[in-house]
């Protein structure tokens, strides 16, 4: 839950980066949001959170 809480902080930062910096309008990122709720509300939900989960440990175990 502390990933996915903090990947949607991160992304919302980004998304008002992007609105303020005139690189994306308002109509484009409405629109992204809008998908992103809808994906969250599907059947493919699951497995996007399994991916995501999955790419996250990964990046988690790179030793640098």
């Amino acid at each position: 839950m502390a990933i996915s809480l903090s990947v949607v902080v991160l992304l919302a930062v980004i998304l008002v980066v992007l609105i303020r910096g005139n690189h994306i309008k308002t109509g484009p990122a409405l629109v992204a949001a809008l998908f992103g709720f809808f994906l969250a509300s599907s059947s493919i939900a699951p497995d996007v959170n399994r991916f995501l989960n999955s790419l996250a440990d990964t990046i988690a175990g790179i030793k640098l």
